[in-house]
């Protein structure tokens, strides 16, 4: 009986803050681009890359 008197408190205190981190969540944005978040990371990389390339070629006189 006294673990009840623990876990249900603990277990109100969890709630809020799973709460607490989708409020946070969703006002920080961070569901707003669902769709092109992991396509961005790809051509983010890509383009990183090809200014690598340009700039490691030597230019021809």
């Amino acid at each position: 009986m006294i673990s009840i008197y623990l876990l249900i408190p603990l277990s109100l205190m969890l709630f809020v803050v799973g709460i607490w981190a989708i409020y946070y969540a969703v006002k920080s944005n961070q569901f707003e681009d669902l769709d092109n978040a992991p396509d961005q990371i790809i051509l983010d990389d890509r383009q990183s890359r090809r200014q690598i390339e340009t700039s490691d070629t030597p230019v021809n006189k």
